[in-house]
């Protein structure tokens, strides 16, 4: 009887704990807006680095500062906006310049997004999540205010021909900053999806956090995705001066994939069908691969809208979509690419890192390893266990094998045994391309401090978090302040590679639903 008693009370004991536990996983999925459960330890590696990425964000912010803890840094350009009585002080510089270029600041908070989306438990975790969140609301109050209309989108500050003619700290900039915008007359597709894409990505973030906020987001999203649609046009082709600088190829994958985050943000089946149907089969380029990028977005709407395969209900009509299932199809031809031991496999350096393009070389295989962690979970989570590459059979291990790869690369496993994340490890480059950096924070240049570029002396504040260019097609990298293609940082960059990272803190499922 008292043996009876005793396994009672364990049985009793057992089933609170699970109560318990199951308790906390809802609570940490709802917390994360999404972010899936943490089954193991972090990665201490993996979290050292992610919250040295993060650290980036703070060097770029401009406006009024809050909490600074860059030493070096402090407000510039509150004036922002002012001439159309907008404040815009707030958002990042694009990299070692003072320029805010709308187009790639949006990707950087689209990136920033579906890496809290899907990692927010893990990052939770790591305690960098709010660090994360901070820089994105840095970037969506700006973002917002530059959106005073139903067709009017503010898509840069500053004049970069006379921006990049001056070497001078942010926070004694005297130069006018005037204002570019999108109308219904000089439309701006691409910029205007693009910010679509961010507010709806965005508005899932801060769901659980911030209904009004969240609210105010999904509004301006469709109202910049209607814009975007009814006004094709890219911005370059209206603004040809700007295209020495982000030359948008097509606006059309970034309708695709501002409807692909419209569609989760809103469940609303018309977004979907948007992607799925004519619009897909005319610019999705579906069974042909390509690498993802602040350009190019075609991989990770594929991958998006793969995530609606995955987890669609057996015998639902989203099962069995042709449309979706051509998505699904063509983002497992982009895993292929990737995978080193593919029949179609890549080219990559005699270092391991897929090599794609010479100017910022890293940007290509770290959006393309965040890619492959994401479709590998998904894989994992729905319990699909094979990829097949043209007869070839491949696991979600294998994603995440070179996923993990192209990371550790980037942290200092490659021949020249340099981190290209600056800050973290021993040996990191020392004189990027970064005005605030390379100038002392007393010394007032003005215009002129160009003898601060040219000198070979290493830079007097750390850009902590900068992920540089990186290293030419033999692995080699030059470490001078005057080589941008190399040594130059970016803020989507550092968006790509927080997401690299917060993939990699833990083997780990996804929720099933972005939208809670």
């Amino acid at each position: 009887m008292a043996r009876c008693v005793r396994c009672c009370c364990c049985l009793l004991v057992l089933l609170l704990v699970a109560l318990g536990v199951t308790a906390v996983v809802v609570f940490l999925r709802h917390r994360n807006g999404g972010g899936p459960v943490i089954p193991g330890a972090i990665d201490r590696k993996y979290a050292e680095a992610l919250a040295v990425a993060l650290q980036f964000f703070q060097v770029q912010k401009s406006g009024k500062l809050v909490n600074n803890k860059i030493p070096w840094r402090g407000d510039s350009a509150v004036d922002d906006g002012q001439e159309a009585a907008l404040d815009l002080s707030k958002g990042m510089y694009d990299a070692g310049d003072h320029i805010k270029f709308g187009f790639p600041m949006a990707f950087t908070a689209t990136m920033l997004s579906w890496s809290v989306l899907e990692y927010g438990g893990p990052m939770q975790a790591a305690k960098q999540r709010d660090s994360a969140l901070d820089a994105l609301r840095w970037i969506m109050d700006y973002l917002l205010n530059a959106h005073p209309s139903a067709d009017v989108l503010y898509i840069q500050v500053g004049d970069p021909e006379a921006d990049h003619k001056c070497w001078e700290r942010p926070e004694t900039m005297s130069e006018k900053r005037p204002l570019t915008k999108i109308t219904a007359k000089s439309p701006g597709s691409d910029v205007a999806a693009e910010t679509a894409a961010a507010m709806a990505a965005a508005s899932l973030v801060y769901k659980p956090i911030n209904e009004s906020y969240s609210s105010s987001l999904l509004e301006h999203a469709e109202q910049l995705f209607a814009f975007a649609d009814r006004h094709r046009g890219a911005y370059t082709r209206t603004f040809p001066e700007l295209s020495k600088y982000y030359n948008s190829t097509t606006y059309q994958d970034e309708l695709l994939w501002a409807s692909g985050w419209l569609y989760h943000a809103t469940g609303n089946h018309s977004y979907l069908a948007y992607a799925t149907g004519k619009n897909g089969e005319d610019f999705a380029d579906l069974g042909n691969p390509r690498y993802f990028s602040w350009d190019d977005k075609r991989p990770g709407t594929q991958v998006l809208l793969s995530r609606v395969s995955f987890f669609a209900s057996q015998g639902s009509g989203l099962a069995q979509d042709n449309g979706l299932e051509s998505y699904k199809q063509t983002a497992d031809a982009v895993m292929c690419i990737l995978l080193p031991h593919s029949a179609t496999a890549a080219f990559r350096t005699e270092g391991g890192l897929l090599y794609v393009a010479e100017w910022n070389s890293l940007q290509h295989p770290v959006a393309s390893a965040f890619l492959a962690a994401v479709y590998s979970d998904y894989m994992l989570t729905s319990g699909k266990t094979e990829l097949s590459c043209g007869g070839q059979s491949f696991a979600p291990a294998d994603l995440r094998k070179f996923a993990q790869s192209q990371a550790d690369y980037v942290l200092g496993e490659n021949p020249m045994k340099l981190s290209y994340l600056v800050g973290y490890g021993d040996s990191y480059p020392q004189r990027v391309h970064h005005r605030g950096a390379s100038i002392p924070a007393d010394v007032h240049t003005g215009c002129g401090g160009q003898e601060w570029l040219q000198s070979s002396e290493p830079n007097p504040n750390v850009a902590t978090g900068a992920l540089v260019g990186g290293p030419f097609k033999n692995d080699s990298f030059v470490d001078e302040r005057e080589n941008v293609m190399q040594n130059e940082a970016t803020t989507y960059n550092s968006a790509l590679v927080v997401g690299l990272l917060s993939s990699l803190l833990t083997t780990s499922s996804v929720a099933q639903s972005l939208s809670w």
